[in-house]
């Protein structure tokens, strides 16, 4: 067993990483310095310092990341259009700056190793685990739950009980969740189950907004302003991407936007049933793509497609910083410098309704699309282009029909 005299651990409050302090004092006999990094999750760090001291922690630094979690990682990612089979990648790629952040705190403290608390089941200890990997290659990584002899949530409560662990957690009716200023995730009990349905309706279940069914019966319209795909407005007045984000979510919410249900295919390859709650995020979205339709050229959109695919795989995979993540980003950045413009949006019941959209950029031309009489297009251009266009398809027919013949 190796031996450390100071540890600095990923550290959220939450059962695992709860015990994992006084595990850690156990097994290395070291001093434990916890570092929880604020993307969002502001209710969640009230009483903190507290418990993580009273649990055996020499100290707990309270880092907020949110401005750096959203210019340098959401809006990047947003820019891309990136998803991840639907997903819209929020405990992704909050993982790198707070993995970021660790490695900093840990150089600064002389620790001679970092500690997390993700399972060896989940895709969190691959994105904490290469970041600190690409920002700190020599600094050893402890991950209790591949080491220790506890298997299950059950036998968590158990050590937390017998080391008089401060913990607020029921056995039978807490969902495992994560929660940052993008969204919210729920996981476990009946939501295992593909065939259950979740319980939207039920008090308590979504913390972020209500169900489509519990929107209001009115709708509401909201105007976004971007600035080379970058959300810089909301209804005509300037905010920066932290605000922006929170007041979306409550419009969002509000409105029953952002639920996903879906059984997403993880890292370490297994399936795994998750339900997200992204009212904010899930509108961002919606308007950045809609912009996109009138100022990128269709080659451009098209190519697109496909790099957001492999940025969003990239992203859900950890492999933040890496050189092809920098270089599809310097591709996004490029074919941003012309999405420029407002986005009209009709919020209802869950839905997001296109309600106009305009750009100083716009490659959207009435005079050419026009189904009325026009003087730009001659529509007798069409034929040449048609008998080129079809001429492999017209010249496969013919042979066939010449092979059938000489039968």
């Amino acid at each position: 067993m190796a031996k450390y005299n100071k540890v600095v651990l990923a550290y959220s409050g939450g059962l695992d990483t709860s015990i994992i302090i006084p595990w850690l004092k156990e097994t290395y006999g070291c001093e434990v310095i916890c570092v929880a990094g604020n993307v969002g999750q502001d209710a969640e760090l009230e009483g903190l310092e507290e418990r993580a001291k009273k649990t055996g922690a020499s100290k707990l630094y309270i880092e907020d990341i949110q401005d750096e979690f959203v210019n340098d990682f959401v809006f990047p990612t947003l820019k891309a259009g990136a998803k991840y089979e639907d997903y819209l990648l929020g405990t992704s790629f909050a993982r790198p700056p707070i993995a970021k952040r660790l490695v900093e705190i840990a150089k600064k403290e002389g620790a001679d190793a970092i500690c997390h608390g993700c399972t060896g089941k989940g895709n969190d200890q691959v994105r904490f685990e290469l970041t600190i990997k690409a920002l700190a290659p020599d600094m050893p990584i402890i991950a209790p739950w591949r080491i220790w002899d506890i298997k299950s949530r059950d036998q968590e409560i158990d050590y937390a009980e017998a080391h008089n662990v401060p913990i607020k957690i029921n056995r039978e009716t807490n969902y495992s969740k994560d929660m940052n200023l993008w969204h919210l995730s729920h996981e476990g009990l009946d939501l295992e189950d593909p065939a259950n349905e979740p319980q939207y309706n039920k008090p308590g279940f979504l913390e972020l907004g209500v169900s489509p069914e519990q929107a209001p019966d009115e709708p509401t319209y909201i105007t976004l302003h971007f600035e080379k795909g970058i959300p810089t407005a909301l209804n005509g007045e300037e905010m920066d991407g932290v605000t922006l984000i929170k007041t979306l979510n409550k419009i969002g919410g509000a409105n029953g936007i952002g639920l996903l249900d879906i059984v997403e295919n993880r890292l370490v390859g297994m399936k795994s049933r998750g339900v997200y709650e992204t009212p904010g995020g899930t509108i961002l979205y919606k308007a950045h793509e809609v912009l996109e339709t009138i100022c990128l050229d269709k080659a451009t959109q098209h190519y697109k497609y496909l790099v957001a695919q492999k940025f969003g795989e990239l992203v859900y995979d950890g492999q933040w910083y890496t050189p092809l993540r920098e270089a599809l980003s310097a591709f996004v950045d490029k074919t941003q410098e012309t999405v420029t413009g407002d986005v009209k949006l009709k919020l209802y019941k869950g839905n997001m309704i296109n309600a106009g959209v305009t750009s100083p950029y716009t490659l959207y031309s009435e005079d050419f699309a026009s189904f009325g009489e026009d003087d730009v297009y001659n529509q007798k251009d069409s034929e040449g282009f048609i008998n080129l266009f079809g001429l492999p398809i017209k010249v496969k027919a013919l042979l066939d029909q010449q092979r059938e013949n000489n039968q």
